[in-house]
């Protein structure tokens, strides 16, 4: 058991050393237990395609309703300050682009009929005594036909993609790439470029991060494209990463201004706090400390006292507690220095200096202000982040029909059963002739 009384995170981390005293896997407290959904330790066919919980839940009840009960009015946000130290260490993060949040079960990685995770999972808590790095798994929205389709995986800090990993391949994959540090022969890395954000709204998991989640989700997606960001910002929805008590769950991963990939949690964020998040951290490599929660390759401890020392080595702070990440003294057990380069002398490291056209930039205190590509009506660029609880009302997820939940996968599994059906019967054609 662990000696601390604060809650762990329950997500899916595989330590490299399995000597370790701590259990890589562990459990939310008994309020993150209590809002869940009552069929979230049931990873059978029942719950493999549909969120029941959480839809039966916006069916009846009000989107206000879920906004003050489970949302970014509820009681306990932003309870507890501050939030830094609550991040399991981590070295390596795995996202697996798989389907949609709207039709994960509650523990996808352990669904029957979600066979791609499942396995990837499975192979991964194998291996973990043969992985030089603890590495975490996350499973992201998935949608065929766009930049992350299904069976994509995206690696952390390395910076890589490997498209469409199939159910067969997960094996030789984990061996070669995560085992071995190596390349995975039958697919070609691709170099990641840019920022990549994932929100947690794994709502069949919990349902403050299925009311919290796409808001913020959308929200990102607004801001991204009305200041043109769109090759350079990349949002997507991801699964359980832990602490449900701190909906909203962000996670912002890309390279800072010292040209170090990092991957840094931020909690209790509201719509609200998107623009502020997108020009302080993502543009101009600064964090956010009243809503930090940790980062990849530090320990609890490793955390709160970095936050700290930021505190004392700035002296002052500013946008309410967000402090220069350029100051930061990384630590022994972070070596990840890669910075994805991109064609020409284009580059994904965090320079404050925007794109063309997209910006401003004040003489006097070398600030960055965003011009939005688009004219909106009184909308002032990057608004001044609101700490207090949201009062906006956000709606749930609606519960998609078979046809949007359908994916290719599908269409092959259900065209095998077809031939299959159709190659019987012509046998029996042929045997009844033959009789």
């Amino acid at each position: 058991m662990m000696s601390s009384s604060r809650e762990r995170e329950d997500s899916l981390t595989f330590p490299a050393n399995p000597s370790s005293s701590s259990s890589p896997i562990t459990v939310s407290d008994h309020l993150d237990s209590y809002l869940q959904d009552p069929t979230s330790h049931i990873g059978s066919a029942s719950g493999s395609y549909s969120n029941e919980g959480l839809l039966a839940a916006a069916d009846t009840a009000s989107p206000s309703n879920s906004d003050v009960e489970f949302g970014f009015s509820r009681p306990d946000f932003r309870q507890q300050s501050p939030i830094s130290g609550t991040v399991q260490f981590y070295q390596r993060h795995v996202f697996l682009c798989y389907k949609h949040p709207s039709v994960w079960p509650p523990r996808i990685e352990a669904a029957e009929f979600d066979r791609l995770p499942r396995l990837l999972s499975a192979a991964l808590l194998a291996r973990k005594s043969d992985m030089k790095k603890e590495t975490r798994l996350t499973i992201c929205e998935g949608r065929d036909g766009t930049e992350t389709s299904n069976g994509d995986v995206l690696i952390f800090p390395d910076m890589i993609r490997y498209r469409r990993l199939t159910h067969f391949d997960v094996d030789t994959f984990v061996e070669e790439v995560l085992v071995k540090d190596g390349e995975w022969v039958p697919g070609t890395p691709e170099k990641l470029e840019g920022s990549f954000v994932f929100v947690c709204s794994h709502g069949s998991r919990d349902r403050r991060c299925g009311v919290c989640g796409p808001p913020l989700v959308n929200r990102f997606k607004e801001e991204i494209e009305l200041y043109g960001l769109q090759c350079r910002v990349s949002v997507s929805s991801c699964s359980h990463i832990g602490g449900h008590k701190y909906a909203g769950n962000v996670i912002i991963i890309g390279s800072n201004i010292n040209g170090e990939v990092t991957g840094h949690w931020y909690g209790y964020v509201t719509p609200d706090d998107v623009p502020t998040l997108l020009e302080w951290h993502i543009l101009k490599g600064e964090i956010i400390d009243f809503l930090w929660r940790g980062q990849m390759g530090l320990s609890e401890e490793e955390q709160k006292k970095l936050q700290e020392q930021r505190r004392l080595v700035n002296g002052e702070v500013s946008i309410e507690g967000s402090t220069k990440e350029a100051t930061q003294t990384q630590t022994d057990e972070v070596n990840t220095t890669a910075c994805c380069q991109g064609s020409g002398s284009a580059s994904c490291c965090h320079d404050p200096a925007l794109p063309e056209k997209s910006d401003v930039m004040d003489a006097d205190e070398g600030a960055v202000k965003l011009i939005p590509e688009k004219k909106k009506s009184n909308k002032k660029p990057f608004p001044k982040m609101n700490s207090g609880k949201g009062a906006a009302v956000h709606k749930v997820y609606v519960k998609p029909t078979w046809f949007e939940s359908w994916e290719r996968e599908d269409t092959y599994a259900a065209l095998a059963v077809v031939c299959a059906a159709a190659s019987i019967a012509v046998a029996y054609s042929c045997y009844k002739q033959l009789s």
